[in-house]
């Protein structure tokens, strides 16, 4: 990658429905061109796909949570995922290191669908132990940058910080 495809994944960052037009005129390039190093950067696996960000209570779903999951010791990670597709209300699920396996992030109509989803979970996919927290309010800055390949890396040109004991 190069510091164009980076301004790209930039500005399809920020706004995923920018024409290639538009994209061109501002790092320079023909939208062809532009269609092209996007078609390249989603064959190599950099872009995954282009979304739409849904507001959930626009659609009933008023009560926001994330669910942290300790998994019964004959429950593997993969029939957990497995058991848990079948609900709607799981927007993601993150596999984890330290005291617990898995967090979901759950969208849901009310408490009483919160509390079905936490029992399923409890029943049919094999959680050991559930520690659920409501979401007051969730603030998107982003996704992942890319890094300018000709930018230093993170900390270059600072003093090394003293060791302490």
């Amino acid at each position: 990658m190069n510091r164009t495809d980076c301004e790209i994944l930039r500005i399809l960052q920020i706004d995923g429905r920018r024409s290639f037009t538009d994209i061109g005129a501002e790092v320079h390039l023909s939208a062809n061109a532009v269609a092209d190093r996007v078609r390249k950067l989603g064959q190599s696996g950099v872009i995954l796909g282009v979304h739409a960000a849904v507001d959930p209570a626009a659609l009933g779903l008023t009560i926001e949570a994330q669910i942290d999951i300790k998994l019964r010791p004959t429950t593997t990670a993969d029939a957990f995922e497995a058991a848990i597709r079948q609900l709607p209300q799981v927007l993601t699920a993150t596999l984890l290191t330290g005291s617990f396996d898995f967090s979901l992030d759950v969208v849901c109509t009310d408490r009483a669908d919160l509390a079905a989803v936490t029992e399923f979970i409890r029943d049919k996919a094999g959680a050991q132990e559930t520690y659920s927290r409501i979401v007051l309010r969730s603030t998107r800055f982003g996704g992942p940058m890319p890094r300018d390949p000709g930018a230093a890396p993170p900390g270059a040109g600072k003093p090394p910080r003293p060791r302490t004991r």
